[in-house]
């Protein structure tokens, strides 16, 4: 007879309780989240005016004498529930913007509205995918005496993509630098677009925000030589964000140029060092800018929020650039599960990382992002709604709402988080079971009538 896992006795002890219904009901209304944080704790909700306890929930009556939340960790290599259910919202926060809804109006369809990638600039020579790995400079090889190709055709998921051809060649120093200021360097992006706006215009640049605003959303990803380069979806409305229109000087054709302007003017410099110098960080060569419009005559709108949901639930794992836990010592680095680049990239920011000038940077702290401070996805204020009015949506679709004129007096306390081997089991047999159901639902939508 098969002896039973540790997994499979936990389940069976779970499973015989007497409170596992309510168990299985908490699992499930998580959605079968890999990590959930236990609370324990109370919510009174009162009558505002009168003072009458209306409901009253408290979790000494609960499994455990505790309440199981759900993660919200974004990452599928962390938690696929919550990823899930992250996606989604993101796929809805970024459309919005787009398409309207979520109290967007649907005019924002109409606005100049463009899809933009910035790359970062090279560090290095490195093998390339879909042609021959050639030399780019005369004599074919470097100072090291390394070819500067390879001559063979990568495909894209080949290993070697991405990979230096010199690592001695390479700018690792360079390239986690460049990480570290590159969500400064799209601020002042950001900044240079609205300045050459109001230029074109004949404005002064302080009277830029009485005309127009730039709205956008973007994400950050990794390429494959580990380097982020930006997706960002650029709006222009009126003074007043979505709720206005653009002034008539305010064309697609207008913000492509400011957008490419910009992107080869700004730059940021590095604090100067005695072991590095002072460095002058750029966007990359390569610039896209396409225009997103409402006639179909370009990018699909819902394939582009779809891009950007599925691109930020992605771990740092997932990508190859990376961990999804900080690396606290240099044996962290040496045994992480990444290629040679990546751990060199991680041993340039350990150094960097004992240097005082740097030290405002972190660059240990963010050594398993390989100096990339920044989130995977931010927006401008006015660009759409929100995760934090979703998840409120969400909850008045469930009935969990507060009602209106009523007080909430809530007293919890965090008392520890995750499952036991067991209760992993079961919530990944429950979360599966879900995103089945929601796959069946989708296929019967989309079925032909």
């Amino acid at each position: 007879m098969r002896q039973l896992s540790e997994a499979d006795r936990d389940a069976i002890r779970l499973a015989q309780d007497p409170q596992f219904p309510r168990w299985l009901e908490q699992i499930t209304a998580t959605g079968g989240c890999s990590h959930p944080v236990h609370l324990t704790g109370s919510t009174t909700t009162l009558d505002g005016a009168t003072g009458e306890i209306l409901h009253h929930y408290d979790t000494r009556t609960e499994p455990g004498e505790r309440l199981l939340v759900r993660c919200r960790n974004r990452r599928a290599t962390i938690c696929p529930a919550c990823s899930r259910l992250h996606a989604g919202d993101t796929f809805h926060l970024v459309r919005a913007g787009l398409l309207g809804g979520k109290n967007v109006p649907a005019s924002v369809r109409d606005r100049p509205r463009l899809f933009v990638t910035l790359t970062a600039p090279s560090f290095g020579p490195v093998h390339r995918s879909g042609e021959v790995c050639r030399p780019r400079r005369d004599g074919g090889a470097c100072e090291h005496g390394r070819s500067l190709g390879c001559g063979g055709v990568h495909a894209p998921d080949a290993l070697a993509v991405g990979q230096p051809l010199c690592s001695d060649c390479y700018d690792y120093t360079g390239h986690v630098l460049w990480h570290a200021h590159a969500s400064k360097l799209w601020d002042r992006f950001v900044i240079d677009v609205r300045r050459r706006l109001a230029s074109s215009a004949g404005l002064v640049q302080s009277r830029f925000a009485q005309h127009a605003r730039v709205s956008f959303a973007r994400v950050a990803e990794y390429q494959k030589r580990a380097a982020v380069h930006v997706h960002a979806i650029v709006r222009l409305d009126g003074p007043n964000g979505p709720d206005d229109e653009p002034p008539p000087w305010g064309t697609t054709d207008v913000l492509i140029d400011a957008v490419r302007a910009s992107a080869g003017r700004v730059l940021v410099r590095t604090p100067h060092s005695p072991a590095v110098g002072e460095l002058d960080l750029r966007w990359g060569a390569q610039v896209d800018a396409r225009p997103l419009r409402a006639n179909g005559d370009g990018p699909d709108d819902d394939a582009v929020a779809a891009y950007v949901a599925k691109y930020v639930t992605k771990g740092a794992t997932e990508t190859g650039a990376g961990t999804d836990y900080p690396l606290t010592t240099w044996a962290d680095i040496e045994s992480a599960p990444v290629s040679a680049h990546v751990r060199t990239l991680m041993r340039a920011c350990w150094r960097l990382g004992g240097l005082p000038e740097y030290a405002p940077l972190r660059f240990r702290a963010w050594a398993h992002t390989l100096g990339y401070r920044g989130h995977i996805l931010t927006k401008s204020r006015a660009y759409s709604t929100t995760y934090a009015a979703l998840r409120a949506e969400r909850a008045r679709h469930v009935g969990h709402a507060d009602i209106p004129d009523t007080v909430t007096d809530a007293r919890w306390r965090y008392i520890g988080s995750g499952h036991t081997p067991g209760a992993a089991l079961l919530a990944a047999g429950v979360a599966e079971d879900i995103a089945s159901n929601r796959e069946i639902a989708r296929e019967e939508r989309e079925a032909p009538r």
